[in-house]
């Protein structure tokens, strides 16, 4: 990783689950779902993105394809070479392209709320110049604050924790440096994806006119399974752990369970 290092958090023991948050966001939104992990049996691999949490903040390249590569390096350490993989937003199309890149190494993935085209909201804030100091911390905030409707009051406290953990030294410029990553790099994937899917997406996320429709869009495109979660958005798996957490876990578990009967 170019001597820079990513925050990487590693608890249980089992087959192995990489964890990737959404741009903005760090590793802890997988706290929940870590916890029903480690209960049924999987070892779970929760990462920062770059620029991210505890993550260092001066790499040389930030987005999708940065990530995917970010994500096999953590599967190739800790995983012998193969792992599941549950990422979100951003990092879902990272786990995509690591999917086509080395089929052998992602045995399923799990696609929360996944940007696999540029067409959601919060590519079109990124874009503008709304993220420049002073005042794009302030934009940030407010836009994130919106991005979790499940969390109730909650939200608006996490969204000031994250931009927080942003506008420390380097990490603001890390950040915008990631908000302008072009998701079109996917979509030239999709035809070598084998990896079973399961796409899960909050009907209340502000980042898709239609949730439903994206979702079965991506579906399509991938084979995927999906999983509608009523009210919540962008971070289903921590607004409604009690729906989603069961659902992964069956998913890895069928996985896992056809991958030792043949």
């Amino acid at each position: 990783m170019n001597n820079r290092s990513l925050a990487v958090e590693i608890h249980g023991s089992g087959p192995l689950v990489v964890c990737s948050p959404a741009m903005g966001d760090t590793r802890d939104a997988f706290d929940p779902l870590a916890q029903y992990l480690t209960a049924h049996g999987f070892r779970v691999a929760q990462i920062d993105l770059r620029g991210h949490g505890d993550s260092d903040a001066d790499f040389p390249k930030y987005g999708d394809e940065a990530t995917a590569n970010d994500l096999l390096a953590v599967i190739d350490q800790y995983g012998d070479g193969h792992a599941y993989v549950v990422g979100a937003s951003m990092s879902a199309a990272a786990a995509v392209i690591a999917a086509g890149k080395r089929p052998d190494a992602i045995a399923g993935m799990v696609l929360v709320t996944p940007f696999l085209r540029g067409d959601g909201a919060i590519s079109r804030v990124a874009s503008s110049c709304a993220l420049a100091r002073p005042w794009g911390p302030y934009v940030w905030q407010a836009y994130s604050s919106k991005l979790w409707p499940g969390l109730g009051d909650e939200a608006k406290v996490r969204a000031a924790h994250a931009t927080r953990l942003l506008t420390r030294s380097r990490y603001w410029r890390a950040f915008t440096r990631t908000t302008k990553t072009d998701h079109s790099v996917v979509e030239p994937w999709f035809s070598r994806i084998n990896s079973p899917s399961l796409i899960v997406m909050g009907t209340a996320d502000p980042d898709w006119k239609s949730p439903s429709d994206e979702a079965r869009w991506a579906a399509e495109k991938l084979n995927s399974q999906i999983l509608l979660v009523p009210g919540a958005g962008h971070a289903p798996m921590l607004e409604s752990p009690e729906i989603v957490s069961p659902r992964i876990v069956g998913f890895l578990k069928g996985l896992s369970n056809a991958t030792r009967r043949s």
